[in-house]
Formats: structure tokens, C-alpha cells, sequence
């Protein structure tokens, strides 16, 4: 067997061991090692298969060709929509080099050309090993140079660490959520003792099991989609062993760090999978309803880098204790500065990634409107919605919380012009800024921005917080009532029966009723079918809301137009999240009716529908729409009653449920 081996020591002090970096290449696999880390990738699949910190395995036993793997990447962008691998038929090399500090790496190119058999896909993915460290830095890369204008969706690209057996003991999501894995796996038939029940996809009833953690401390159900995350503060998520499966009962962390997020899309809103006892670093994906980038003549993109980090604590600690210390740790990596030099460094082996030198920097001052609470400023494709960057597929994202002046400023932005977006918690609408020209190695300063808040007119109330989010409504932030504290709407949905919680259906009165217990987090269509009611319940009382109000004589003098505006933090059509165009329902007809006079349908397009309710999501793709109509239609001596609805007794054919269903960010009514 052919070995072509690099090796060197510096005497240099690091963490208590001499430096190290070893890049060894066999016909079969490539091992890159340090000091205190070894990863070995098998050719064969594309997998790392050995992945030791300190000589301990972290990745598990193998029992088939797809357990105890990773990291690895896959994604789906071709017509055949087929789940692609860098394996046999990929090209597998390595380069090492000397950083500009003095300091050794190594890293694997793994490239498959003609990508699924078409002329012109490739799918790339690049590992790197630094001496001194514990991070593997990963970029990866789709390109399509062919004959086929449009060839297919960019469905998803991830990357994944797949371990097997029980070492790690605990999933961290958030910096306030984290939870035990449930076991046995559900997800694993071989270990599935006959008292885990699938009730949608990968969601499963578990409330049978006895001495389960998951169950004791979190839900009766468990579905991967309850560790789904916003993007906009997400830096880290991980997988942690608590010590009472090693040897020595130290700790051990496992995470996906984001440095940078600027080649992903969907903005600080994007919702994503993180961790459900396998760690996603997942780049494009459309589990909520992301927009999906086309990929068509000349798309190339890398994405990242990430690190998958992996880190050691000591015995004798807490589970709280040692999830947090371990996590923060982690979280230190989570800095575009912190590896910027090292990334140039090795700029030359990543097509792709762009180099500081070429890249520029933003600074200006937002002067936000009263009221504006945790405000956050983003750059994106001009001319879109921020949300939907991926219809410009060479466009990055930026974003940024002002400080306390209202300052901002942003480094290391890839070159070309942009749209500046704001919003903020209590703020109805966006402030929308468009040509904003960035240049390499220049800083553009655009001045004070003026955000004025919009308006109507005069306000007469509104109901929930405009803030991209369903959670102040009943089973949504709420904490579950189990030890773990965990936020209602992050369990399977079939969990809150709505005509129990709601016998006589929705009916509202603003100024009396509390939205925390009388407006439900998802408005249904029909309701079911679940695990507890097998049945698909359609009445209208499910799909018809009411909200109550009164206005007096003094409120609508001299006002001649109303207008409604309803924020929407996520709908479901019976597009659910594939944007496909069949279907009744795919373009989703929703109605006003003031006092019974109907208000024109808004008909939500297939395009901006999610699976946020389905999927345990509280905030997914943002829809808002405006209804004015003439304030003779309000009472002023009686109270009026709004009534919100979805066609009755809709369904969708969709694999993961029949209704159809729309989640509220915030409403209000204003009249001039």
C-alpha cells in the first residue's frame, strides 16, 4: 500500500504537548492528526470514519455503513434530486503548508466533477487541521458550468457528524435550551424496544417509555425539529457527553461553530435544524420553508467556513455546568476575525472563498423609531426581500445589532451593491435602504439613516409584538411544565389538542382577553390528524377566528379610511415547503370580514409557504399583507367583530400533514 506521509514537531508549548501535524495519505484514506486530534477520512464513502480528541473515540462503534461517520458533506441540486456523497467516484487529495504565523496544517480536497452524472456539477468539500487546535475548518462548494440554463433546485447542502451509541448524552441548542438524547434512538429500528411510535416524520410518540430522559425531563414526543434555530444570534450548537459513559468520566463537547454566515441565505430569520444526536451544519435547506436558489448556467458557490470544534471538560461537574462551560468555550470560535489570516492563508487551495484583501467594509448610524427594541440592520441582494436572497445567487448577507448610538458597522463584505434592511421588536414593517456600493479594500460610510416608523393613521390597538414571532400566543415561549423547562412550541404540535384547548372555538376581545391563553400559536385550517386524535376534525370553529372590539364616536371622527395590517411569522399552504404550484391550496385564499362585510382575499402565493407549524418552527418565512376599507363599516355602538378565515375543511396532500395553517406575528388596526 502506497503511503505518502508529512510529519513535523516544533518545540512550542501548547496546552501541555509539543506541536504536531501529521498529513498521511494511503490508496484508501487520508488522516490528517495533531497534537490532540486525528481524523481519518475513507475514500471509499467520502466519511471520516476515525475521529479521536485525546485517543478518545468520538464517533463510535460501526454497525453499518452509515453509523459512526463524519464529518462528511451531501446535498441535493441536480434533476434527479438524488442525496450526493464525495465517495468512490470522487477525486480525494491533500496539500499542507505553513501558515503566515509559522503555524503547520493540513487539509483534504474531495471533488466529484460531472456531479450525478450531469456535465458540468461539481460538489466539493474542503477539510483543514491547524497544529495547536481542535477545530476541523470546513468550506464547501457547488458549481454548475453547462448546457442547461435552469438545471434543478438547490434543494439542500449540509455537512454532518454522525456518531453511534451512547457516549454523547445531551444535545445544546441555544444558550437556554438544551436536553438528554431520548433511549434508546427511535430513529435506529434495531434499537427500538416497540414503545417508540412514528406519528409524522421523524417524530415519534415516546410517552410509553419508562426511565427515558427525554420523556422525564422534556416531552412525550420527540421530533428533530424541536432543535430548530433562527440564525440571527445562532454562533453554536453541539453534542456533549456528560462523563457518566467515558472512561474517566471527563466531558466531552462535540459543536458546529458559524464564524461567518455571509454565504448562506435567508437572513437572520432563516430557521434551520441544529442538532438531534447527529450535528447538522446545514448551509441551504427548505425544512421551514427557505427560499431555495435556483441553480442554473455559471452558479458556484462555497460556503463557510465553519468549525466543527470538539472540546474536553473535567469530571465531577453538573450537566448544567458542564453543557455551559463547554459550550462557551466553543462559542469563542465563533468570530470572523479569529481565523480571517489563516483563511487568507490557504485561499489558494478554496476556490472560491474571497480573500480580506477583497473584501470591503460598511459603517453608518440608524436613527430608529420610538419603541424599536433589540433592532438588528442586515445587507442583502438589492431589490429583494431579504428573505429571498436566493433568487440572486451571487448575493451574501450581513447583519448587525447597532450599538446603543444606533451605530453600526460591518466587516469583510464581499464586493457589490446591497440593500439595507431593519427591523426591530414593537416596530410594524421594515425600514428598506436600497444601493448601498461596497468596494475591496475601501470603507463606504452611508451617513444617518432615518427610520420612521410606518403608519395609518392613528392607532386604535394591536394585538401580539411585531417581532418575527408567534411565541407570545398560547403554547408558544411558554415553558413546558417537565423539569426542562422547554418551550411549548418546540414540541410536536399534535401535543396541544386545539378543540380541547378551544371547545368553542376562538373568539377573542382585545382589551380583555390575554393573548397568552386565548389566541392559539397556529390558526388552523382543520385540525389533525394526530397521535391522540386519529381523526381530522373540520368545524368553524377551527378555521374561523373572531376578534371582538369596540370603537366609540370620538375615536373615528373626522376618519374616513381603517386599516387593518397583519404580520405573519409563518404559513402553510399545500405547497408546505417545496414552492410547488399544484394543488387546491397552493396558492392559499385568506379572508376579513368586518362586521360581516367580507374584506378582499389576500391569496398567499406557493412561494411563501412554510412548514414552521408543522415542524415546530415559531418563526419561519415572514408574510404581511394591508386591508383598508372605509371606517362606516365600524360600529359605534356596538361591538365589532373581526372574523379571520381559512377555507374550511382544507387539506393539503403533503407527506407530513392535511392542514393548512397560518401563525401570527402581530395585527393592528389604525384608522385616518
Amino acid at each position: 500500500m502506497a503511503v505518502a506521509t508529512w510529519a513535523f514537531a516544533v518545540l512550542a508549548w501548547l496546552g501541555g504537548a509539543n506541536a504536531l501535524l501529521n498529513a498521511t495519505e494511503t490508496t484508501t484514506t487520508i488522516t490528517l492528526a495533531n497534537e490532540r486530534m486525528s481524523f481519518i477520512l475513507t475514500k471509499a464513502t467520502g466519511y471520516m470514519t476515525g475521529v479521536t480528541l485525546d485517543g478518545v473515540n468520538l464517533l463510535g462503534t460501526s454497525v453499518s455503513s452509515s453509523t459512526a461517520i463524519g464529518p462528511y458533506v451531501d446535498a441535493i441540486f441536480t434533476p434527479k434530486q438524488t442525496l450526493l456523497t464525495l465517495g468512490s467516484t470522487a477525486n480525494h487529495t491533500m496539500f499542507t503548508g505553513t501558515d503566515s504565523t509559522g503555524k503547520k496544517y493540513g487539509g483534504m480536497v474531495l471533488n466529484q466533477d460531472n456531479a450525478d452524472g450531469v456535465p458540468g456539477a461539481v460538489l466539493q468539500q474542503y477539510w483543514l487541521l491547524r497544529e495547536g487546535e481542535t477545530n476541523l475548518h470546513g468550506f464547501s462548494r457547488i458549481a454548475y458550468h453547462g448546457d442547461v440554463e435552469n438545471l434543478a433546485i438547490l434543494t439542500q447542502i449540509r455537512t454532518l457528524f454522525r456518531p453511534h451509541g451512547t457516549f454523547w448524552t445531551h444535545m445544546s441548542v441555544t444558550d437556554d435550551f438544551y436536553a438528554p438524547e431520548p433511549a434508546p434512538d427511535p430513529a435506529v429500528a434495531s434499537q427500538d424496544t416497540g414503545v417508540a411510535t412514528l406519528v409524522q416524520d421523524t417524530t415519534w410518540y415516546l410517552g410509553a417509555r419508562t426511565g427515558d430522559p427525554w420523556v422525564t425531563e422534556t416531552a412525550d414526543y420527540f421530533t428533530k425539529y424541536s432543535m430548530t434555530d433562527t440564525y440571527r444570534d445562532h454562533d453554536v450548537h453541539g453534542l456533549v457527553a456528560d462523563g457518566t459513559r467515558t472512561a474517566d468520566n471527563s466531558t466531552y463537547g462535540a459543536w458546529m461553530v458559524y464564524n461567518t454566515k455571509d454565504t448562506f441565505y435567508g437572513g437572520p430569520t432563516y430557521s434551520e435544524l441544529t442538532v438531534d444526536g447527529l450535528l447538522y451544519n446545514i448551509m441551504m435547506s427548505n425544512h421551514h420553508g427557505n427560499t431555495s436558489p435556483n441553480i442554473t448556467n455559471g452558479y458556484d458557490r462555497t460556503f463557510g467556513p465553519s468549525i466543527y470544534h470538539f472540546n474536553k471538560g473535567p469530571a465531577g461537574q453538573s450537566v448544567e455546568a458542564s453543557v455551559a462551560s463547554l459550550r462557551a468555550e466553543a462559542a469563542t470560535h465563533a468570530n470572523a476575525n479569529t481565523y480571517a489570516q489563516f483563511y487568507d492563508d490557504v485561499a489558494q487551495y478554496v476556490t472560491g472563498y474571497i480573500p480580506t484583501s477583497s473584501r470591503g467594509k460598511w459603517s453608518s448610524k440608524i436613527h430608529l423609531p420610538d419603541g424599536a427594541i433589540n433592532p438588528v440592520v442586515i445587507l442583502s441582494a438589492p431589490g429583494l426581500d431579504y428573505q429571498d436572497n436566493g433568487f440572486d445567487v451571487n448575493a451574501y448577507q450581513y447583519w448587525v445589532t447597532p450599538d446603543a448610538k444606533g451605530n453600526i458597522v460591518i466587516d469583510k463584505i464581499k464586493p457589490g451593491n446591497y440593500r439595507v434592511t431593519a427591523y426591530a421588536e414593537g416596530i410594524f414593517g421594515d425600514f428598506v435602504y436600497e444601493n448601498i456600493t461596497i468596494a475591496a479594500g475601501k470603507t463606504t460610510n452611508t451617513g444617518t439613516l432615518q427610520w420612521r416608523a410606518e403608519s395609518a393613521g392613528t392607532e386604535l390597538w394591536r394585538i401580539g409584538t411585531p417581532d418575527k414571532s408567534a411565541g407570545e400566543f398560547r403554547h408558544g415561549n411558554a415553558p413546558s411544565s417537565r423539569s426542562g423547562a422547554i418551550d411549548e412550541f418546540r414540541v410536536y404540535w399534535g401535543a396541544y389538542d386545539f378543540p380541547t384547548d378551544f371547545p368553542n372555538g376562538v373568539n377573542f376581545t382585545v382589551g380583555k382577553s390575554d393573548i397568552a391563553t386565548d389566541l392559539n400559536y397556529v390558526h388552523w385550517s382543520v385540525y389533525g390528524s394526530t397521535y391522540t386524535r386519529p381523526a381530522i376534525v373540520a368545524s368553524p370553529t377551527i378555521n374561523n377566528w373572531t376578534i371582538n372590539f369596540d370603537t366609540t364616536a370620538a375615536q373615528l371622527k373626522n376618519k374616513k379610511t381603517a386599516t387593518l395590517t397583519i404580520q405573519f411569522a409563518g404559513i402553510g399552504t399545500e405547497a408546505g415547503n417545496t414552492d410547488v404550484m399544484t394543488g387546491a391550496y397552493a396558492n392559499l385564499p385568506y379572508n376579513v370580514a368586518i362586521n360581516g362585510n367580507d374584506l378582499e382575499t389576500f391569496v398567499v402565493p406557493a412561494w411563501h409557504s412554510s412548514s414552521c407549524s408543522i415542524r415546530s418552527g415559531i418563526t419561519c418565512y415572514q408574510v404581511r399583507n394591508q386591508w383598508t376599507f372605509p371606517t362606516a363599516s365600524l360600529s359605534t355602538t356596538s361591538t365589532n367583530a373581526m372574523t379571520l378565515s381559512l377555507p374550511f375543511n382544507a387539506t393539503a396532500g403533503a407527506v407530513t400533514l392535511s392542514s393548512l395553517s397560518v401563525m401570527y406575528d402581530a395585527l393592528r388596526l389604525e384608522v385616518a
